[in-house]
């Protein structure tokens, strides 16, 4: 035991590894191929796959230097990958959350002071070391369900200092956690109080002053916006706020077409963002668009399921070659959530995917909606050693047992993070 090597690690003998091989989003029919070896062993050497190997294929290095687990009977996946997350925020609001079951809508509770701009005042009163451990906590228990990378935006701040403190906070916790936490900045979630009635003049703010900061500071990947009615609703702001985040060398995603379609996807299409988000109201020409200039499809179907609203057409996206993926949109009022377990049952269910397209949308396609499918979201020598194995022998158990974790071990690059 004393010359076994951090990140060094075999899985023995999975009944199935499920690679999801690839190095990009997969669009439509290539969803349902997961590319799955029955009995097969994963090497991960210095935190990176080496060997995928087949029954009864020869182990080609010295085990004496590997932690070895043995996974008769356990599936191996892919970690999960979570490509839309607002994890970083002060406050709750379950009192909003009462409201909305009564048959309150969610824009009706944003038209009377509820919603973001709730979130926003608790978020400025935190400090940074308050949201640093409640973002870890939340990370701590995303990592439980098998999610090894996640996506988090800002936005809950919409003033300079506190888009900084979120922003800096995630860095902090991307270097100091075992998740990988990918950066966006979301200046334009909502216009705030102080700038009511001046959304050309709060646009021209975060251009000319939030974007530099956040690309000298390298504090973003990303820069997404709402485009949404009563929210940001003139197509000419949301075309220039990307635009500009693309000069400044950001990658662009939208929130489109959620309440109402509103040309969310056809933008989408037209500036070649990488992903757009949400798309509950897409019109048929958008789904046609996005496919069509290969714009990521994020479906987050359990928004639709806490907010009582019809869900993504993610069947007809993949029946017309669309790159599907599946996020949970954890976030204090439309989704306090980031339930994979039920994530995958509301997508199977209700959504129509198959298994095999549901586990694709939440593996490689969406390490795609963050520009991050050559490194992570399947099984392939070369890759970082982010990996799952399930308590039961089949992928095919994720839906079928509603609402449960059946997460057994989380691995990320080569160490055992949780073993349930």
């Amino acid at each position: 035991m004393n010359n076994l090597i951090m990140n060094n690690l075999i899985i023995k003998n999975a009944s199935q590894v499920v690679t999801c091989s690839g190095n990009k989003g997969k669009h439509g029919k290539e969803m349902s191929e997961l590319h799955v070896i029955d009995n097969g062993t994963v090497i991960v050497t210095n935190g990176i796959i080496t060997h995928v190997l087949k029954q009864g294929e020869t182990i080609p290095v010295n085990e004496e230097y590997y932690e070895v687990i043995h996974a008769q009977d356990k599936a191996l996946l892919p970690g999960f990958v979570d490509p839309h997350t607002h994890f970083i925020f002060g406050g709750y609001r379950e009192e909003e959350f009462s409201w909305r079951m009564r048959g309150d809508s969610y824009m009706s509770i944003m038209n009377r002071g509820g919603g973001i701009i709730n979130t926003t005042k608790a978020t400025r009163e935190a400090t940074d070391e308050e949201l640093f451990e409640l973002g870890k906590q939340r990370l701590n228990e995303m990592l439980k369900l098998g999610i090894t990378t996640v996506e988090g935006k800002s936005g809950y701040g919409l003033n300079m200092d506190t888009e900084l403190k979120q922003l800096r906070v995630m860095k902090h916790l991307n270097q100091t956690h075992s998740m990988d936490v990918v950066s966006t900045f979301m200046g334009a979630h909502a216009v705030p109080p102080e700038w009511k009635d001046r959304e050309d003049a709060f646009i021209d703010f975060n251009i000319n002053e939030m974007f530099p900061i956040i690309a000298k500071e390298g504090l973003a990947e990303c820069v997404d916006i709402f485009c949404e009615k009563n929210v940001f609703t003139h197509s000419a702001n949301p075309r220039r706020y990307l635009t500009a985040a693309r000069n400044h060398g950001f990658k662009l995603k939208i929130h489109a077409d959620e309440m109402v379609s509103f040309g969310g996807a056809e933008l989408a299409a037209e500036l070649k963002v990488l992903s757009a988000d949400h798309l509950l109201q897409a019109s048929d020409e958008g789904i046609r668009a996005i496919a069509q200039n290969s714009v990521i499809a994020t479906l987050l179907p359990l928004t639709a399921f806490s907010l009582r609203e019809e869900y993504a057409r993610g069947r007809e996206m993949i029946d017309n070659n669309c790159i599907v993926a599946l996020a949970t949109d954890l976030n204090p009022g439309s989704c306090f959530s980031a339930s994979s377990p039920l994530l995958f049952a509301l997508a199977c269910i209700y959504m129509h995917l198959s298994v095999e397209e549901a586990v694709t949308a939440f593996t490689i396609n969406s390490a795609a909606a963050i520009d991050r499918a050559d490194s992570i979201g399947s099984i392939d020598v070369g890759k970082q050693g982010d990996l799952i194995l399930l308590q039961f022998p089949s992928y095919k158990f994720l839906p079928y047992h509603v609402g449960m974790n059946i997460v057994n071990t989380v691995i990320k690059k080569g160490n055992i993070i949780i073993n349930n």
